[in-house]
């Protein structure tokens, strides 16, 4: 049950990257959530907007997983989500460590040990 609520919880941070990319991009605070001008952000509003998409994807992937007791579709798309963190934080984006891939190993440790 604990793990449910943590693969939930990462769920909800991806929808929450889909709306600040796909609708918010422009915005002040998602700039500076993401730390980019006001030019880039322009510039680079379609990528973003695909970028969200794709977060969604994730988001909804899980809560399928979560719905049909698909643990292991679950652990992949986790996986995923800590890989994406990762990455992102070699690039530059530090908060990706803690806001991105700790929530989802946090939930692929509970989910192994079957919490």
């Amino acid at each position: 049950m604990v793990s449910i609520i943590i693969v939930v919880i990462v769920a909800a941070i991806h929808f929450y990257f889909l709306y600040l990319e796909m609708f918010k991009w422009e915005a002040p605070r998602t700039r500076a959530i993401f730390g980019t001008t006001a030019e880039f952000a322009k510039e680079t509003k379609v990528l973003a907007a695909n970028q969200g998409l794709y977060n969604g994807f994730i988001a909804m992937g899980l809560i399928v997983a979560g719905m049909v007791g698909d643990g292991q579709m679950a652990m992949y798309l986790l996986c995923c989500v800590v890989i994406a963190g990762l990455y992102a934080a070699s690039g530059g984006l530090k908060r990706a460590l803690v806001v991105q891939s700790l929530p989802a190993l946090i939930a692929i440790i509970l989910i192994w040990i079957g919490l």
